[in-house]
């Protein structure tokens, strides 16, 4: 399945020959670019079963590049370079390499759905823009993206006590991401906060950002949650092969070295 449009050739591939004349024939510029002639041999032939096996991957190998998710994209209207069809196809043509110089912007997807409404073959694939984020973070070639720091304090917090609170929310989402707290428009709304909520109500909301309470009966349920969640993040790493790399990485450093060797 083969892209044509100019727009996905990397710019580096285009060379332009501005002095050319061919039987006499002045074809210098536009009419003399070429496209570099290169070999691809780095297939990763496992990416497509990969980026499969997260969720939100799941129907990836369904996608026949009609391209109907690029052109109801939110993000792609102000972001050419924001290429989803692309991506699947490079995913499913195991083109890793490819699919990596553009990690710093696939994690972008602000989860309109406008794409998987119009996907004819319901690949989702604002689920699979998810999956892809994730598979780059699970592999180690980005770091966590903001939206995902949110989610996973989001995720704790729900786990740890049953309940939502926003103000330690929010707290703890400016602190992992090194951002200062408070930001000013934070400070404006608080004050507009103390002078329109009842005294009562925001004594209650700030004891409940202080105290952080727990929803009645919470740790059968926190239990079953977490073990739920290992297994997931088990069968993530099993699908990346994560587990193998890190074994392999030990037998290759060997029983006679670092720690153990500083126990004998």
């Amino acid at each position: 399945m083969p892209i044509h449009e100019k727009s996905l050739i990397r710019p580096e591939n285009l060379h332009v020959q501005e002095e050319k004349e061919v039987d006499g024939v002045d074809v210098s510029g536009h009419w003399s670019t070429f496209i570099e002639t290169r070999v691809v041999n780095d297939y990763n032939e496992a990416l497509e079963d990969e980026i499969g096996a997260l969720p939100g991957g799941d129907y990836i190998h369904r996608c026949w590049q009609c391209g109907s998710c690029t052109n109801a994209c939110t993000v792609h209207a102000l972001n050419p370079d924001f290429n989803p069809r692309y991506w699947i196809y490079l995913i499913r043509m195991g083109m890793e390499s490819e699919l990596l110089r553009d990690k710093d912007i696939i994690w972008q997807c602000v989860s309109c759905h406008k794409c998987t409404h119009v996907c004819p073959r319901d690949v989702v694939p604002e689920g699979v823009m998810k999956a892809t984020a994730h598979w780059l973070e699970l592999k180690g070639h980005t770091p966590k993206s903001p939206s995902t720091v949110f989610d996973d304090i989001f995720s704790e917090q729900v786990i740890k006590t049953g309940k939502i609170e926003d103000g330690r929310v929010i707290m703890q989402f400016f602190k992992r991401t090194g951002q200062k707290f408070p930001p000013p428009w934070m400070v404006d709304m608080v004050k507009s906060l103390l002078r329109n909520l009842p005294i009562g109500l925001l004594t209650k909301m700030g004891m409940a950002t202080l105290v952080a309470p727990k929803t009645s009966g919470w740790s059968k349920s926190r239990d079953a949650i977490e073990e739920y969640v290992a297994e997931l993040e088990g069968r993530n790493r099993e699908a990346l092969g994560l587990d193998e790399l890190v074994k392999a990485a030990e037998n290759e450093i060997g029983p006679g070295s670092g720690p153990q060797e500083a126990r004998t």
